[in-house]
């Protein structure tokens, strides 16, 4: 602990002894960073498939490198206009001065990041802070030692430890840098412990970013192709294992295509993995202990009259959960894996409700064509993003936010959401010249009942 704080300490020092960086600065720190990551991508690769057991480089780099890289090269391009002032206007009676909002570096900004993708959660929301003109305390997890001793080594590459510090530990020292008095907190992970981290946050009023998760639903429409509906499902709950925060977790299916909807989503499993088994592209649980944690919720789902459908080969192999109901586990919290309840129902207005009785999830995906019934989910329903006519993909449009709402998150990062996320917006007022403010001093007179009666009536 007291090595954190002498962390906190020389940041926060080294931050108040030097003006903020200037535009120039800030871009070569993102340009070093992004030239790294592409220099290392074979050492990242080989580290992460050291931390799950089996994951393949091609999907380390599609999936955690790439999507990092175009995080940054957007905040590069992006950078002058963000760090630009914002004018606002002023009311007549403060003529001729002007408002403006300054965005400023907050100072010390702390990262939490998770294991599911060790890199893209960690080095996106570092690029972003940095961006903002911040100096950053990173604790990656203790799940992926192999990653986080990699992405330590390149950052220390690349940042003296006053700009970038890694810091890396268990539970403990998690809660333990979770209370330190950052200027701004930014954790990704589980609903439960961002429930810890804001309340150790709340003790010294640091502000948070919580990137949390849920169960996002799936809706297939009466009118959605089949075949491609299921191909983006297929794919985005079993990519990286289904260890996704915004993988599909269950599936709304109107009941006259259940059939139909089960047989086409084993079909584009078999096209992901044609050996037919969750082979060598197939990412494993990160540890026994999740593992035996999916297996566990199947089982006990099966046990209480679900029907277990699997989509490959083998005994713990990925499947579909059909007749499930709400008093199982496995639809009571995120599932975090390959497996994939099923619900049909009779009506849209049947499963509009049945998300909207349930907490706000971190993603939504609707399948179906432009009409009104399209247009009733994205107006009736509330999740932190949406894709259409496919899954995951509104994470990799960098200008848009990126973010949940209530149990699945707290603020946004990626787009301008990110920067100011990462700044703090002062208000400027410029006064010009005299104007109306000045009559309205005391002593209160003739030029005060003129105003007031102007604005009061």
């Amino acid at each position: 602990m007291t090595d954190l704080h002498q962390i906190l300490d020389t940041q926060r020092t080294a931050f108040l002894a030097s003006p903020p960086p200037e535009l120039a600065e800030r871009r070569a720190q993102l340009s070093r960073l992004a030239k790294a990551v592409k220099a290392k991508a074979d050492l990242l690769a080989r580290a992460a498939n050291e931390d799950f057991g089996r994951r393949a480089a091609d999907e380390t780099k599609l999936l955690d490198l790439v999507p990092t890289i175009n995080a940054i090269d957007y905040l590069d391009r992006n950078l002058r206009r963000f760090m630009a002032p914002e004018r606002r206007s002023t009311h007549f009676a403060l003529w001729p001065g002007k408002s403006r909002v300054h965005y400023q570096p907050k100072g010390v900004v702390g990262i939490i990041s998770p294991w599911n993708y060790p890199y893209l959660l960690a080095l996106a929301p570092l690029a972003t802070a940095l961006a903002a003109g911040n100096r950053v305390m990173l604790k990656p997890s203790e799940f992926t030692p192999a990653s986080s001793a990699a992405m330590r080594e390149l950052l220390e590459e690349l940042f003296r430890p006053e700009q970038v510090a890694v810091v890396e530990g268990g539970p403990e020292l998690g809660a333990e840098f979770s209370s330190l008095p950052f200027d701004h907190l930014f954790f990704t992970g589980g609903t439960e412990v961002g429930r810890k981290v804001m309340q150790a946050a709340a003790a010294n009023l640091t502000p948070v970013t919580l990137e949390l998760g849920g169960k996002s639903p799936a809706i297939v429409t009466d009118q959605a192709v089949m075949e491609a509906a299921t191909a983006s499902i297929a794919f985005g709950k079993l990519v990286n294992g289904g260890q996704t925060c915004i993988a599909p977790d269950y599936a709304l299916v109107p009941r006259s295509r259940l059939d139909a909807f089960c047989e086409s989503m084993k079909v584009q499993a078999h096209k992901l993995y044609p050996s037919g088994t969750a082979d060598e592209n197939f990412t494993l649980p990160i540890h026994d202990r999740h593992a035996d944690r999916l297996a566990k919720l199947a089982d006990e789902a099966v046990a209480q009259g679900a029907r277990r459908l699997p989509l490959l080969e083998g005994e713990k192999a990925p499947a579909m959960l059909l007749d499930v109901t709400d008093d199982m586990h496995v639809m009571q919290e995120e599932i975090f894996g390959p497996l994939l309840p099923v619900v049909p129902y009779d009506s849209l207005e049947e499963a509009i409700a049945y998300i909207n009785a349930r907490p706000r999830p971190l993603a939504l995906y609707h399948f179906g064509p432009d009409d009104e019934a399209r247009e009733a989910v994205l107006t009736r329903t509330t999740s932190g993003g949406v894709t259409v006519n496919d899954t995951i993909l509104h994470v990799a449009v960098d200008d848009l936010p990126f973010g949940g709402v209530g149990p699945s998150g707290l603020g946004a990062y990626h787009g301008p959401e990110g920067f100011r996320s990462m700044s703090h917006a002062k208000a400027v007022f410029t006064q010009r010249k005299p104007n109306g403010a000045h009559l309205i001093r005391p002593p209160y007179g003739k030029w005060t009942r003129r105003i007031l009666k102007h604005f009061l009536g």
